[in-house]
């Protein structure tokens, strides 16, 4: 007998996905917004999408509980075939939105498309009403409820009909009271900045509970707009970029952006763009790809498709040029904050100078410069004594005030305080010494006019000449002795006064004369870059500079905080001139007018 063989076949199962909790994935899409902010742009967008040209958000109170209502003039809700707004199909056909049917005819400028937006509200507050007129002039409104899959269309009373739309969320969510108008403008500002330019609709945020009307504007950015930017293009679209090049911070972000809707506010949080130039702090603006696509669920995060892997590659040769603009910004700023640094040590100096002994720190000759006043302007190169002790101040007076170049900050103020220059210096007997007072206002700038000044010998003997001037000589007495000395300087009512302390001496020995030769300044300084060195600094006589080892360890540390470099460079400055003005002296001795010097300087530095 013949056996049979038989064959069996495996059944194929197919079939189409279908939810088998309708109310459960409404409740999971209606909490899938994470961002009530974000909630409230989307209700606006939908004024946008309706043609509206005015949108107004209020925020207030009602019955002891705090509502918010969006408001417009669009067209409203579309109506069915007896003229009525179609609520029912806006109820029962969510994750199907008639704008994405209305795309596909070809309606171009309409942002919404997935039929979820108005679940939204559940992230803002416990029910929902939205009204609109039919075309019989009557008003038509909807209620819902949070965690109830009901829904109520009922007719309401009006007095006119009104056009548009009215959504209103009562009460907020517990989390949500204390939402401000403020908040919600500066947020519809930049997500919807571009929707905003570009439809001209009007949006006010009405905050009845702070009694504050806002009006919502385009977001401006600061710094320098970059033209010279190459166009990006790929195969899906054109991308638009408007991108501002500005002082280096935190606050400087990249927005992306999708048909004038903000998707990402700053395009770190995508990994993509974690590197330069986006990540150096450098830009601000946008980055504009109306064909992304995006996760349905909050509309804040991208499909990771190929439309995004063509945007990154056509942003390449945009990413270069905006490397080149950031090298150069670095090098410039670099540049600029050498020439700060040096003003600002150049001037802690110069003060702490007027406070220490003359002939102690007599540093380049310094204090025979600034009582000389010699400044030569027809010199090419200005000299460093009038960057030192001020233009104003070498000459003894400030610029004529009829002088066309001078500015309106240029004028000082009224009095504020009084120095006395040198604040300490020593005299020999029968000798005399000229001393000025320095009046200033608030902003440190010299004051010259309805000043009457006065000197006295507060301690000590000794006498002014010229007692009621601006400049006074002090005449020693013939006896070594300690002097305390004032001036007291009025302007009408205001009145400021200062001290001196001159020590007035004797000695058997006759002083060298002073050799001739030419006089300087405090000299600028310079970086060589020279790591594992120990130097920290070098003071060049020919040039007049301090050589700084900028690969010094100390440095590099300094280096992470503005104000700690700041402070030293002035320390290395300070020891640069205690070991040229106290040269030979023991260390001990040295490490003391290091100290005092510093002590003074830092006072001052700025």
């Amino acid at each position: 007998m013949a056996k049979v063989k038989t064959t069996r076949r495996k059944k194929k199962i197919t079939g189409k996905l279908r939810i088998g909790d309708d109310w459960n994935a409404i409740t999971i899409i209606a909490l899938s917004q994470t961002n009530p902010l974000k909630a409230v742009a989307e209700f606006v967008e939908n004024s946008i999408d309706a043609q509206a040209h005015n949108v107004t958000i209020v925020r207030g109170r009602e019955g002891g509980q705090p509502y918010l209502r969006i408001s417009d003039d669009g067209d409203g809700i579309l109506r069915d075939d007896q003229g009525v707004p179609d609520f029912k199909f806006v109820a029962t056909h969510i994750c199907d939105s008639i704008k994405k049917r209305l795309k596909a005819e070809g309606a171009v400028g309409i942002q919404g498309e997935f039929g979820i937006g108005l679940m939204s509200f559940w992230i803002v507050g416990e029910e929902l009403s939205i009204s609109s007129a039919g075309v019989d002039g009557k008003m038509y409104e909807m209620r819902m409820a949070k965690g109830n899959p009901s829904y109520r269309v009922l007719q309401r009373r009006t007095l006119f009909p009104e056009k548009g739309t009215a959504l209103k969320i009562k009460p907020l969510l517990s989390g949500l009271r204390q939402l401000s108008g403020e908040k919600i403008q500066w947020f519809l500002a930049s997500e919807l900045r571009d929707r905003i330019r570009h439809s001209g609709v009007q949006i006010r945020v009405i905050d009845r509970q702070a009694r504050k009307e806002y009006k919502v504007e385009p977001r401006q950015f600061t710094g320098r707009l970059l033209h010279q930017l190459p166009e990006a293009k790929c195969d899906h679209g054109d991308i638009y970029l408007e991108l501002y090049l500005a002082e280096p911070g935190t606050e400087n972000r990249v927005g992306l952006y999708r048909a004038g809707t903000r998707v990402l506010e700053n395009i770190l949080d995508f990994e993509a763009f974690q590197h330069p130039p986006w990540n150096e702090g450098y830009l601000q603006g946008i980055v504009e790809a109306p064909f992304l696509h995006l996760t349905p669920g909050t509309r804040s995060a991208i499909i990771r498709d190929d439309t995004l892997v063509d945007l990154c590659r056509s942003l390449e040769p945009v990413e270069e040029i905006l490397n080149r603009f950031i090298v150069a910004q670095k090098k410039a700023e670099e540049e600029q904050a050498s020439k700060r640094i040096l003003r600002s040590v150049q001037r802690a100096l110069r003060e702490a100078l007027l406070n220490l002994p003359e002939e102690e720190y007599d540093w380049f000759d310094i204090h025979a410069d600034m009582k000389a006043g010699r400044v030569s302007r027809k010199r090419k190169k200005p000299s460093l004594p009038a960057l030192l002790i001020g233009k104003e101040e070498a000459s003894g007076s400030e610029p004529a005030a009829d002088d066309p170049q001078k500015k309106f900050f240029d004028y000082a103020g009224p009095l504020h305080s009084v120095r006395i220059s040198p604040a300490s210096c020593v005299v020999p007997v029968e000798k005399s010494k000229s001393l000025r007072a320095l009046p200033r206002d608030r902003s440190h700038r010299i004051v010259e006019k309805d000043l009457t000044f006065l000197w006295r010998i507060l301690e000590g003997g000794g006498r002014f000449e010229n007692g009621e001037g601006e400049i006074a000589a002090f005449m020693a007495g013939s006896d070594p002795e300690l002097c305390r000395v004032g001036v007291t300087v009025c302007q009408k009512e205001i009145v400021c006064t200062a001290e001196a302390i001159i020590t007035v001496t004797d000695t058997l020995i006759p002083e060298p004369k002073q050799p001739a030769g030419p006089r300087q300044g405090l000299p600028g300084y310079t970086f060589k870059y020279e790591p594992g060195k120990l130097w920290r600094s070098q003071y060049s006589e020919e040039q007049n500079v301090i050589i700084i080892n900028s690969g010094h360890r100390d440095f590099v540390f300094s280096s992470s905080k503005k104000v700690l470099k700041l402070r030293y460079i002035c320390r290395l400055f300070a020891k640069e001139l205690v070991l040229k003005n106290f040269h030979g002296y023991p260390p001990d001795q040295l490490l003391e007018r290091m100290i005092e010097l510093s002590l003074y300087t830092e006072e001052n530095l700025k």
